[in-house]
């Protein structure tokens, strides 16, 4: 699920007024309020005013955003109150869990027959594929307008759309970057790193000065997992990616071995927590931004935590592209990220209509408001947004985002389930030297290879 975004960082950078949101299919708009972010078109209008003549519908929605320093918690809570405002006769019911506990709730759900009219499904092939395979998801090219189509930044509806069917539409796109604590770089006498000896030479100065090089939790797998991807991003470059995951017997080569070897070439160097292997992702993220650590390698989802009024790394962290290896393939213009995740609809919803509408105005919201709020970059045409609330650190990553020359999103929704899984131990195994680099590169290449590639 490629995606090669171009121009995204130019729009972040320039756009300074605000813009009303559209319905679905809609092609007009009303003047904005301080209170909405929307508008409906005369049929809306029409609906709203006859009330509770109308079908009385509840529509539900399943997601993951909870945490109080996610923007799109307060998004998907005002979008509820604001679209029964719009549309009386429709009522939004929203649940939400964490990350790995959601991931666990609807597949539960959808085999129990339980699941809610709208799911948020992860970015990518190998988490969403089995269940439009399975037929639980409905197609939606039907309730979509091509103006809606048009809002759409250009390539973001491919990874929306499977077997030539568009499934959902996309929200806020993300890039990993390799975030710095300014203030101990400084008092260490330490180098922001832009090779692999600049890297190791901070991991040295910092440990001296009694920091903590590099936060990771690796108990929830996936954050080391982030590591290895971007490492051997470096050592063989995207393009090798890309033909590994088609056949993974690739896997198994002198890059990917380096890469492994790289990875514990960071551990013997003392670069990360001492707690890694039981520290969870969250706490990675709260200790970072309570300066517990130096650096940290993260998608641009984690800027609300640093950037808190109440976190001690506000305003004391730039974020740069991760260190290129020398003498390898890599370059610093291979980037991890340039997906989006989205919001999917059950195919026995019994109003898919309205569950479509609710859908197209959700997205957009959290494509303009959630990228105005620094919850990722934009996937929606942003022409007119107000970006005078936006940090320091998400000028910086539109700015890396600009000079991207190739994306690749995260592996484990790349990679069939799984073999996702497995990839993940892996890593986890090789960090805690049960396994050696050969034996890592062994088993990747034994993995199914990725239909997306």
């Amino acid at each position: 699920m490629k995606k090669i975004l171009k121009k995204v960082g130019a729009l972040l950078l320039t756009a300074t007024m605000t813009l009303p949101l559209t319905a679905c299919g809609s092609g007009s708009s009303d003047t904005p309020d301080t209170k909405k972010e929307s508008s409906v078109s005369d049929t809306d209008s029409d609906n709203a005013d006859t009330g509770s003549s109308e079908e009385q519908i509840t529509l539900t929605i399943w997601h993951q955003s909870v945490a109080d320093t996610d923007p799109v918690k307060k998004i998907i809570e005002d979008s509820v109150t604001e679209y029964h405002e719009l549309h009386p006769n429709i009522t939004i019911e929203q649940d939400g869990v964490t990350g790995e506990q959601y991931k666990t709730k609807i597949k539960t759900a959808f085999a129990a027959g339980e699941a809610p009219d709208i799911s948020y499904m992860f970015s990518g092939g190998s988490f969403v594929k089995p269940y439009i395979d399975a037929e639980y998801l409905l197609p939606i090219d039907e309730y979509i307008s091509e103006e809606t189509k048009s809002k759409v930044l250009p390539g973001m509806l491919d990874g929306c759309t499977f077997d030539g069917k568009l499934y959902t539409l996309p929200t806020v796109t993300f890039l990993a970057n390799l975030y710095c604590n300014t203030e101990m770089f400084d008092k260490a006498g330490a180098k922001l790193p832009t090779n692999w000896t600049e890297l190791l030479d901070a991991v040295d100065k910092l440990n001296a000065a009694g920091y903590t090089p590099i936060m990771m939790g690796e108990k929830d797998r996936w954050p080391g997992m982030y590591w290895y991807d971007i490492v051997s991003a470096r050592t063989a470059g995207n393009k090798a990616l890309e033909e590994a995951f088609a056949d993974p017997s690739k896997f198994n080569s002198e890059p990917f071995i380096q890469a492994a070897e790289k990875m514990q070439e960071l551990v013997n160097a003392k670069a990360f927590n001492d707690n890694m292997m039981s520290m969870s992702y969250d706490e990675m993220v709260e200790g970072f931004a309570a300066g517990q650590g130096a650096m940290l390698f993260q998608a641009n989802w984690v800027h609300p935590s640093i950037q808190a009024e109440t976190a001690a790394t506000k305003d004391k962290v730039t974020c740069i592209s991760f260190p290129v290896i020398e003498g390898s393939a890599g370059s610093a213009t291979e980037f991890s990220g340039g997906s989006s995740d989205g919001y999917y609809i059950n195919a026995n919803c019994e109003h898919p209509k309205e569950a479509v509408e609710y859908l197209c105005y959700l997205s957009e919201k959290i494509g303009r408001v959630g990228y105005q709020m620094g919850a990722g970059l934009p996937c929606w045409n942003t022409e007119g947004v107000d970006t005078s609330s936006l940090t320091k650190l998400d000028t910086e990553s539109a700015a890396l985002m600009e000079t991207g020359t190739s994306y690749i999103t995260w592996w484990d929704n790349i990679f069939p389930a799984e073999a996702s899984e497995t990839y993940k131990d892996l890593v986890a195994q090789l960090m805690a030297f049960k396994i050696t680099p050969e034996e890592f590169a062994e088993g990747m290449s034994k993995l199914s290879p990725s239909e997306f590639y």
